[in-house]
């Protein structure tokens, strides 16, 4: 059984939008998703077929404010490849 709420949502940066044109697309994902996962549910819910899982951890950072010391939280985000031909609609018009 595949937890479909290991892919939380598709990230929309400007980089990310560049590399859409390379049929790449990155999507923010549960800390614990593995790429064999990531791949089927990519697969199940947008019905495409998923060629490469690259996955980034993303280092939680010490910010400040004034005086208060705070961190933003670490995150995981996968950059999916798609096979060629294939597009996906999640960037908004």
């Amino acid at each position: 059984m595949i937890n479909k709420f290991l892919v939380k949502h598709p990230l929309i940066t400007e980089k990310v939008t560049e590399i859409s044109k390379q049929g790449k697309y990155a999507f923010l994902v549960d800390k614990k998703a593995t790429s064999p996962e990531i791949k089927k549910i990519i697969h199940s819910i947008y019905k495409v077929d998923v060629t490469k899982v690259n996955i980034i951890n993303v280092k939680s950072k010490t910010r400040r404010l004034g005086r208060t010391v705070g961190t933003k939280p670490g995150y995981k985000k996968a950059i999916v490849t798609l096979a060629s031909g294939q597009k996906l609609d999640v960037l908004p018009q």
